[in-house]
């Protein structure tokens, strides 16, 4: 039972992002960190920086980027298309998944390019086509580092407040997460509302982390 009614819904929100984000992360992380280790030129030099941007600038410059590119009167908007994420829970999503992504997208790459493809190759070498050599050479190599960087991007996009507070708006019942509660609170020098939200916080951190690590090891 929750001391305050209204936590309820950043507990939701919070839980759903989390979880969409582990989906999208797992998805994207695998299939750019394969794109990233297999071509190298000017295209996927500029992806890599785009995709390391959130890692060494501000949150608030990059959802302030985000802003530009999304906003009604942002980039596509002008070009006529019409997104409709900006201070949506769909705009909370997108701040995890582009605050997580590098911290999935990099170990996945170093495991690439260090011995995967040498092992791809010996399987190709053995008879094995395209599909089963992914399926049962690429993909439960990657299962550690993929777990790994799962655990520290949903940790990450957990404690996501710069850039959702740009796109997503903080608005009350409908962006508000966790962490812009805990925001919230210290603005209003709430400090026992801002311990609660802490302390759910991280509960639902130590959920996911425990989720996260029984999938790694049930996959050996």
């Amino acid at each position: 039972m929750f001391p305050q009614p209204d936590l309820l819904f950043p507990l939701i929100l919070t839980a759903k992002t989390a979880l969409v984000a582990i989906v999208c992360l797992s998805i994207l992380g695998v299939a750019l960190s394969y794109l990233l280790a297999t071509r190298h030129n000017l295209l996927t030099a500029t992806l890599d920086f785009i995709i390391t941007l959130p890692l060494v600038f501000p949150p608030i410059g990059t959802g302030f980027i985000l802003l530009v590119l999304l906003g009604r009167n942002g980039l596509f908007g002008k070009l006529g298309l019409h997104p409709h994420l900006i201070f949506t829970p769909l705009a909370v999503y997108l701040a995890a998944v582009v605050a997580g992504l590098p911290l999935v997208i990099k170990p996945l790459q170093s495991a690439m390019q260090r011995d995967l493809f040498k092992l791809a190759e010996a399987s190709r070498t053995l008879g094995k086509n395209e599909l089963q050599t992914f399926v049962l050479v690429i993909m439960p190599s990657l299962i550690r580092p993929l777990s790994a960087g799962l655990m520290l991007a949903t940790a990450r996009s957990l404690g996501e407040v710069g850039i959702t507070l740009i796109i997503g708006g903080n608005l009350a019942g409908r962006t508000n997460t966790i962490s812009l509660e805990i925001y919230n609170a210290v603005l209003d020098a709430d400090f026992h509302r801002a311990s609660i939200l802490c302390a759910i916080l991280g509960v639902l951190s130590l959920g996911i982390f425990v989720l996260l690590r029984k999938l790694n090891h049930s996959a050996y």
